[in-house]
């Protein structure tokens, strides 16, 4: 019997799983000239898939493991053709086993778009605006119908994420009925304002940590969430990072930049926004808080419930986003007072419920 991979550094909780991917990759290995003593890991993300690396030929490849139920990879193999049919630049699937969560893949790299920005070279610039043009070609060639749709009831239940581990398990802080009466108030204007924006494909993480530095630049990831939905959302994802905050004006002149190109390629951007970019940078701003509403959520569940308290740091920076934009606008301003508690920045409004 054939004995188990040399790899001490990538680590199964489950020996099953291990000697099932030991015998994928097995039968996979020849095919694409793999050298097995090389597999290791390459990086894990909120989820519970992971990805591996190993040399394969004159280069390396790329390995997720998803394990089901938890993870479904089929959604992922749909999106990546799509995103090839479109002319962008992601991870090609070279072989998938769909029923026990193993795929490989072509290697993009080793450097995040997160990590060259962070350098704060002359070449931030220049990045960015590769991802603008990545994201308009994205939004203009990927076929939206062929996504979920991004609805009501899938934006409710990504707010209510935020209520029940940031506000409630994270804080400790139990809602009153006016308080629950505001927050209902504040989500039935983010919601609406999302349905009420024209729809394409959505990736719904456009982030600095999911665009890798490529040749043709940028690469893109994690992607197997796409959907079909407000075309705001991922500018707004881009532009107000988990990971990275730009100033204002830096985000506008962006913002415009993006808002002027889709005028010209004919996206679908509807009489307002198309006509108005203080409407459509609006837009953006609620559609940015819906999304950091749930973010908070999200990275105190992470913390909570999959035990990645790393997640948490970040905090501060999505209070920061939502404070400013529910300060911004009238409708938005009984979130203040249900933030202040947790954000620790007062903010001198006046407003009370």
């Amino acid at each position: 019997m054939r004995p188990s991979l040399p790899t001490p550094t990538v680590v199964w909780s489950d020996e099953g799983r291990r000697q099932a991917f030991e015998r994928w990759l097995d039968a996979i290995a020849e095919r694409h000239r793999i050298d097995r003593t090389t597999l290791a890991p390459a990086s894990a993300d909120a989820s519970f898939r992971r990805y591996l690396r190993v040399a394969a030929g004159n280069g390396s490849l790329i390995v997720m493991d998803a394990p089901p139920p938890q993870e479904d990879v089929r959604p992922f193999v749909h999106v990546a053709g799509l995103i090839e049919a479109a002319g962008l630049h992601a991870p090609q699937v070279l072989e998938c086993d769909a029923e026990q969560g193993f795929v490989l893949l072509t290697d993009l790299g080793q450097q995040l778009y997160l990590d060259a920005l962070r350098a704060e070279g002359p070449h931030a610039d220049a990045l960015m605006r590769d991802a603008l043009r990545a994201l308009l070609q994205f939004q203009a060639q990927v076929p939206a119908d062929s996504l979920p749709p991004y609805d009501e009831a899938l934006l409710r239940r990504e707010l209510a994420l935020f209520p029940e581990w940031c506000v409630q398990r994270e804080f400790g802080i139990v809602w009153g009925d006016k308080e629950q009466r505001a927050w209902s108030r504040v989500c039935d204007a983010l919601v609406a304002s999302a349905l009420a924006q024209p729809q394409v494909a959505v990736h719904r993480d456009w982030m600095p940590r999911n665009l890798m530095v490529a040749e043709p630049n940028p690469g893109i990831l994690d992607f197997q969430d796409a959907v079909r939905g407000p075309i705001t959302y991922d500018l707004a994802s881009l532009l107000r990072d988990a990971f990275l905050s730009w100033d204002e004006a830096q985000e506008i002149d962006w913002a415009v930049r993006w808002w002027e190109q889709a005028r010209r390629a004919g996206l679908p951007l509807g009489d307002a926004m198309g006509h108005d970019f203080g409407e459509f940078w609006r837009a953006l701003e609620w559609m940015g808080l819906q999304r950091h509403l749930k973010v908070l959520g999200i990275f105190c569940r992470l913390k909570h419930r999959d035990g990645k308290p790393h997640y948490a740091e970040d905090l501060p920076r999505f209070f920061a986003y939502a404070s400013k934009v529910a300060l911004r606008y009238a409708p938005l301003k009984p979130l203040l007072p249900l933030l202040e508690p947790m954000s620790g920045q007062r903010v001198g409004t006046g407003f009370t419920f």
